[in-house]
């Protein structure tokens, strides 16, 4: 496995975080249009962090004899730094709340529709059955 700055070298002059950067710059107090180099420079840092917490987790993974990443092995690469692993605990935690409103968000959705369609065909039933009755009673 190579270095991980070694790969990084590739993304050199890409810039793939200018929109989040200049607005995180802005909030912490910066002019509303930062210089580009110093964009470009904290773009790199992000790329390389990156790319060297993949890395990380791919030599986690690698460790256990899987070829594919998990979310455990970000959780390792990021073990030492508790603040990091605490955001990582607190997203997921949050995924999973998102998951269960959504999933009741959509029972919900489901039996208020199918509550909707019952009530819609018995309005038509109504209809038809007036409709019925008006025939009859022009005969």
């Amino acid at each position: 496995m190579t270095e991980p700055r070694a790969r990084a070298a590739r993304h050199k002059g890409q810039l793939n975080f200018q929109g989040d950067l200049r607005a995180l710059l802005y909030a912490f107090g910066d002019d509303k249009e930062p210089l580009p180099e110093t964009i470009k420079v904290l773009d790199e840092m992000v790329t390389d962090y990156i790319i060297e917490t993949c890395h990380a987790a791919a030599q986690s993974a690698s460790y256990s004899r899987r070829q594919k990443i998990k979310v455990d092995d970000f959780k390792f690469a990021l073990r030492k730094d508790p603040s990091k692993l605490g955001r990582v605990h607190e997203l997921l935690r949050m995924e999973k709340v998102l998951k269960g409103a959504r999933k009741a968000f959509d029972a919900d959705d489901d039996k208020l529709a199918g509550a909707a369609i019952k009530a819609a065909g018995k309005e038509a039933d109504k209809v038809k059955d007036k409709h019925k009755e008006k025939e009859k009673g022009s005969r």
